[in-house]
């Protein structure tokens, strides 16, 4: 299958690392013009010129904006008036006991993983509807449905991603606009590695012996008993935004390694 995404433009919210640049490097890949987002401008810079020198030739610009506030999705929409591919990857997480959770700390973590794809999807559908094509992709998890205990607050946003994709998807009703959800299990990400690190030097271990312990013990239900690659996440992003995806739309898609106990 070869996935050619000349003449799209692309945007790939929180993409200066992790997940979200793996995407980005993906879609870029594919011939895509791809725009990166981070909260300052040195993330942004430094991840532009990653992107250009691991693939020569790509289309690349970066725009700086915090997407958990009204003013900075106003920015990103300044800079990037119009894209064929939106793909809403900021997000945030912590492990945290519930009767912990203070107010402020819910609407944190409601503005930065929910309201952020929420703005940018309400300025970009209308022109993709417009268009007649078009791909929105929510960055969830398998904590949607499988709400874990101590991030509460982190589940909640992810389950409430996976009502307005497929709300959306019904917007799109009988276009070529798409929108679906990518749900992402234990994956081996920049923030995640970091949290490893200490334990796994401790140990003598590699971060990726350390991380699938971690699967093992916190995901027992894990069929792939392992953390994904970022790569591995990215691949089903790329397929979802494609036009050979032309037909999968108000979606979960799962890469959780078989950690949701579900056929369906």
């Amino acid at each position: 299958m070869h996935i050619d995404l000349t003449g799209k433009t692309a945007l790939v919210t929180a993409s200066t690392a992790g997940i979200g640049f793996a995407i980005a490097t993906g879609l870029a890949r594919a011939g895509a013009h791809t725009v990166l987002n981070g909260r300052s401008e040195a993330s942004v810079e430094r991840a532009v010129a990653q992107l250009r020198a691991e693939v020569p030739g790509a289309s690349v610009a970066g725009v700086a904006a915090d997407l958990a506030t009204a003013e900075g999705a106003a920015r990103v929409r300044g800079a990037v008036p119009s894209v064929d591919i939106l793909v809403n990857n900021a997000g945030i997480y912590a492990m945290q006991p519930f009767f912990d959770i203070e107010d402020a700390e819910w609407e944190r973590f409601f503005q930065t993983n929910v309201m952020s794809g929420v703005r940018l999807a309400r300025h970009y559908m209308s022109g993709m509807l417009e268009r007649d094509w078009g791909r929105v992709v929510f960055i969830s998890s398998e904590s949607a449905l499988n709400i874990p205990a101590d991030m509460i607050h982190y589940g909640m946003t992810k389950t409430a991603q996976l009502a307005i994709a497929r709300g959306l998807a019904k917007v799109a009703t009988g276009t070529r606009v798409t929108v679906n959800s990518v749900l992402p299990g234990p994956t081996l990400s920049d923030g995640v590695q970091a949290l490893l690190k200490d334990d796994a030097e401790r140990s003598g271990k590699t971060v990726e012996e350390a991380a699938a312990e971690f699967v093992r013990a916190h995901r027992s239900s894990s069929i792939l008993q392992r953390a994904a690659t970022v790569e591995e996440v990215a691949n089903l992003v790329v397929y979802t935004c494609s036009p050979q995806a032309s037909a999968t739309t108000g979606a979960a898609l799962r890469v959780d390694g078989g950690v949701v106990d579900s056929i369906v």
